[in-house]
């Protein structure tokens, strides 16, 4: 039986674990909810293994449909699931590093309460993250979008007795509906001009349309900018990512999975699943690599100053996803799924990696109070190591290779912006000073803890397999790209290129290169600027907090005012608090609360009440126990009811 023609399987496994560990899993021993929801995304894991040998073997862009879902009319939605090479990227991605992630939460959640309840939103994350990846139209896609952010609500919020992660919980999810009511446009817009959300009928149609250029922006580009929206929400970028950092109040294995390997990068999905519609919309390209490269640089900045080892990886993470739209904006659409592979490695590996180091802390999650960990905790700190030279772009290492291509293609690409590619080279700086700024006040030092009351210890092995595993792959994830440096095929951009063709070959049109001869002599002078630039950063972290550890504390008391603008996050939270949120919580306590609600619909209730127990008081008066009294009630009826139908007689006549 092919796999290849029963998708559903691989839906139905993670869901089954859901279902399994959500109604039974309270009277489960911790043993049997690990052998339930482990065992459920292994399953997984090796059912998308066989679908990747499957298509690897055979035909392209393999589409089934299972059975008609919803019917209005014209509109019709089938259940549709499909596979091709960007599917199959995704895929092993989510698969992948979900399962590795799974494994680490049995050690790290192991003394936590609801552990059933956490396992059960875990796999139904799996469950929704996969629809997203293997719909084959718009619709399905945007129930799994929904259900990912669904799974983000319930898992940031998983400590709902503490206040902060009940906040964070529910501003993750008013946040993101804002951008998603604009995807919700977007897909109906779509269906409205192509009369079918099924990508295939999408992708044909929009094919064949005119690119719309300047001063002609008609409904490719609207359809693109709406769906953005919802990009822009789900992958935290500027205006919509506040909803992210706060969101560091989840487990540590929640934000490894949701908020740094898989549901983040959604957005960076759907624009590159969308190419045919967004190279056809040139406009919303560059809106979309101007949001990318000023979210990059913005969210570094702020990475600079914090102190929760959780919240700069936060904010870095925002960093980088900026990175991948900037790909996506100038058209490098497999560089940017390109990083978004090699990030959900480094990424989801520092994630973990900290877990770890609160592990061992107890707790603690300010690094002022660590530092001297790094023979305490060797295989932490080796694997986190690993980890902050691979997103410092260090030579050899997956980020090297991801981000050389993001930069170059930013500088010389099909949409080369100059402009967009400096900015993202100063972002490239801040994450090499920050990511070493993190490392050296974790692990370097004297210890600035107290060694009697804290006993710092290595994590058990649940957790340690997987940071190895992790710390493997952001070395050498990205090696399918090495060849290119001695003008060999970049393995990674060729496996890609059915999918980007049609959308390469409109960039190739409407914007011919215009390139000195030898492009791969630039590429290489681009590539050792990145990694200087890099080296700069690590200089300058080292000097200091190692060489001079005072020089922070000198510099941020010179700097006062710009070191608060950081350390407060350019106080975007209280702006729209003072702008947005507070007049809306006004407007619904005095206006909709106390007048509409209040006065308006519990008053007409009320008086509807009220005046129906007045009439029912006088109607009982009648009931005067006088039979002489009813027979005259009796014969007043009568004669009322006798006058009424002689009047209707006379009527008909």
């Amino acid at each position: 039986m092919p796999l290849l023609d029963h998708l559903w399987i691989v839906l139905a496994l993670p869901l089954a674990g859901a279902g399994l560990c959500g109604l039974f899993g309270r009277r489960w021993s911790q043993t049997l909810v690990n052998s339930v929801a482990v065992g459920s995304v292994s399953l997984t894991f090796l059912a998308v293994l066989e679908v990747v040998r499957e298509f690897t073997l055979g035909a392209p862009d393999h589409a089934r449909s299972f059975f008609p879902w919803m019917m209005a009319g014209p509109f019709r939605v089938d259940f549709a699931l499909q596979v091709d090479q960007l599917t199959v990227v995704m895929l092993l991605v989510v698969a992948g590093v979900g399962l590795l992630i799974h494994i680490y939460s049995t050690g790290y959640m192991a003394h936590e309460g609801g552990y059933y309840r956490f396992f059960s939103y875990m796999n139904l994350f799996m469950f929704f993250m996969l629809t997203l990846v293997l719909s084959a139209n718009l619709v399905l896609l945007f129930v799994g979008w929904e259900g990912v952010g669904l799974c983000s609500y319930l898992l940031i919020g998983f400590f709902f007795r503490k206040k902060s992660a009940a906040d964070a919980g529910k501003k993750a999810f008013i946040v993101t509906r804002i951008g998603d009511f604009g995807f919700t446009l977007g897909v109906l817009l779509a269906f409205r001009q192509f009369h079918s959300v099924d990508y295939h009928a999408i992708f044909s149609a929009a094919s064949t349309m005119p690119v719309e250029g300047a001063g002609h922006y008609g409904v490719l580009t609207a359809i693109c900018l709406l769906l953005f929206a919802g990009a822009v929400g789900k992958s935290a970028q500027l205006p919509l990512y506040v909803w992210l950092p706060d969101a560091m109040e989840g487990p540590t294995p929640v934000s490894a999975l949701i908020h740094a390997a898989t549901m983040v990068t959604a957005g960076v999905y759907m624009v590159a699943r969308m190419n045919v519609l967004f190279v056809h919309a040139p406009l919303a390209l560059m809106v979309v690599a101007v949001v990318g490269a000023v979210t990059a640089l913005f969210a570094a900045t702020i990475a600079l100053v914090q102190t929760d080892i959780k919240k700069v990886l936060a904010y870095s993470t925002v960093s980088q996803l900026g990175y991948m739209f900037l790909a996506c904006g100038v058209g490098a659409f497999s560089a940017g799924i390109f990083h978004l592979m090699t990030h959900a490695f480094f990424k989801g590996l520092l994630f973990l990696a900290a877990g770890s180091v609160i592990h061992a802390m107890g707790g603690e999650q300010d690094m002022r109070r660590m530092g001297g960990l790094r023979t305490k905790i060797p295989v932490t700190y080796w694997t986190m190591l690993a980890a902050t030279l691979a997103i410092a772009g260090a030579p050899g290492f997956s980020g090297f290779f991801s981000k050389d291509e993001i930069l170059f293609q930013s500088f010389a690409g099909p949409l080369a912006n100059r402009a967009l590619w400096a900015v993202g080279l100063a972002a490239a700086l801040l994450t090499s000073f920050y990511m070493f700024r993190l490392l050296f006040l974790t692990f370097h030092g004297a210890p600035r803890y107290d060694e009697h009351q804290t006993h710092v210890h290595e994590s058990p092995r649940s957790m340690l397999v997987p940071l190895v595993i992790l710390a493997i792959l952001a070395t050498v994830g990205g090696w399918l790209a090495a060849p290119a440096l001695w003008r060999g095929a970049n393995h990674f951009d060729d496996y890609l290129d059915p999918v980007f063709a049609s959308a390469n070959a409109v960039l190739a049109m409407s914007q011919p290169l215009n390139l000195p001869a030898e492009t791969h002599i630039l590429e290489i002078e681009l590539m050792a600027l990145a990694v200087a630039i890099a080296f700069v950063g690590f200089l300058v972290a080292w000097w200091f907090y190692l060489r001079n550890p005072r020089t922070p504390e000198r510099l941020a008391s010179n700097l006062h005012a710009p070191y608060e603008l950081l350390l407060h996050k350019y106080y975007v939270d209280e702006i729209y608090a003072f702008l947005i949120v507070r007049p809306l919580l006004w407007i619904s306590t005095n206006l909709l609360w106390h007048v509409v609600d209040t006065r308006v619909i519990d008053g007409t209730v009320n008086g509807v009440a009220h005046g129906a127990r007045g009439a029912g008081g006088r109607l009982r008066q009648i009931q005067s126990g006088n039979a002489r009294s009813y027979a005259a009630w009796v014969v007043f009826g009568a004669v009322l009811f006798t006058g009424l139908l002689m009047g209707l007689l006379r009527m008909v006549r």
